[in-house]
């Protein structure tokens, strides 16, 4: 019987040295604001690839949504930090604050997040302090652009939406931005604050009331529905997101997300082998994509000149 649990024993040794090495795997966490889009995960991994990391095999990763809710966003954060990650990833502004929130010690990565300075997540793009790093989309800074934008498809455009999310820290600086590019452009900008899905419907028709026929919409908005609603409303929308494109929007103008996504990788992987947030400068975009929805243009009657959908990094018909 002893020679029996003697062998029982040696054949538990591999098993039981497989379950540790998984327990001993570095573990990262990643909040997403909303549902993470399309192809986001793929990124993510070929950035931990090009770091050298492989899901499963050299690092573990716990995924999180908060699903457009500051209550879940808190409540994940505080379990990424219970489980003993290593790096939170945080996509978004919103799901920033929630892990900056949740701990001044683990590292954060933004990947990404609209004008961190500006939101007040960093102190500067070149000494970030505190325990966050990562990328910033430089959303509000193109705020011109997309007005521009906008009047190149729409003549005579005089007055422009925009629909904010007043509990994201990105909304002030987006905001100011934004007023600033419309006073440059001789533009109106009527602001609507949109923190809850239901009521993204009456503030398009509000602002279709004021005779707005364009709208620019700020990322963090929970409300995947809006694309639609807008075109029902008869009102043009840029996102600022690309994925708003893909669901309905006129266009989106911004930075590749994809391109933010996979760059992250190299941030996990310095903060893992020992650097401090403090001393890894933010990286802004180093790509910036156009795409244009032209079946949303046919539905709005609205007619794209032949230079214009050449111009555009993606044409969706």
């Amino acid at each position: 019987m002893g020679r029996r649990l003697f062998v029982a024993a040696l054949l538990a040794l591999p098993f039981a040295a497989f379950g540790q090495a998984r327990a001993a795997l570095p573990k990262i966490g990643v909040l997403s604001w909303l549902k993470p889009a399309p192809g986001f995960q793929e990124a993510f991994r070929r950035g931990l690839a090009q770091a050298g990391y492989a899901e499963g095999k050299n690092i573990a990763i716990e995924w999180r949504s908060a699903e457009g809710s500051v209550e879940r966003a808190e409540k994940a954060a505080v379990e990424l930090v219970a489980s003993n990650v290593q790096v939170i990833v945080a996509v978004l502004t919103p799901a920033v604050q929630a892990a900056k929130k949740a701990t001044r010690t683990v590292p954060i990565v933004m990947a990404y997040a609209g004008d961190p300075v500006g939101a007040g997540l960093v102190k500067s793009l070149a000494r970030p302090e505190g325990n966050v790093t990562g990328l910033s989309s430089t959303s509000a800074e193109i705020s011109g652009k997309r007005i521009e934008l906008l009047r190149e498809l729409i003549p005579g455009l005089s007055r422009v939406g925009l629909l904010t999310n007043g509990a994201d820290a990105f909304s002030k600086p987006f905001v100011a931005e934004t007023l600033a590019a419309g006073r440059k452009a001789r533009v109106a900008v009527e602001v609507v604050d949109v923190r809850r899905r239901e009521d993204v419907e009456p503030a398009l028709a509000r602002l279709k009331k004021a005779g707005v026929r364009a709208v620019i919409v700020q990322g963090s908005i929970a409300a995947p529905q809006w694309p639609q609603l807008a075109i029902e409303q008869g009102i043009a929308a840029m996102g600022t997101q690309q994925r708003h494109a893909v669901a309905g929007a006129l266009m989106y103008f911004g930075a590749d997300p994809v391109d933010l996504t996979v760059r992250a990788g190299r941030y996990i992987d310095h903060l893992l082998k020992g650097a401090r947030p403090s001393e890894l400068p933010i990286e802004q975009p180093t790509r910036m994509e156009l795409i244009l929805n032209r079946s949303t243009a046919k539905a709005l009657g609205i007619a794209v000149p032949p230079a214009f959908a050449v111009r555009a990094d993606t044409v969706i018909d």
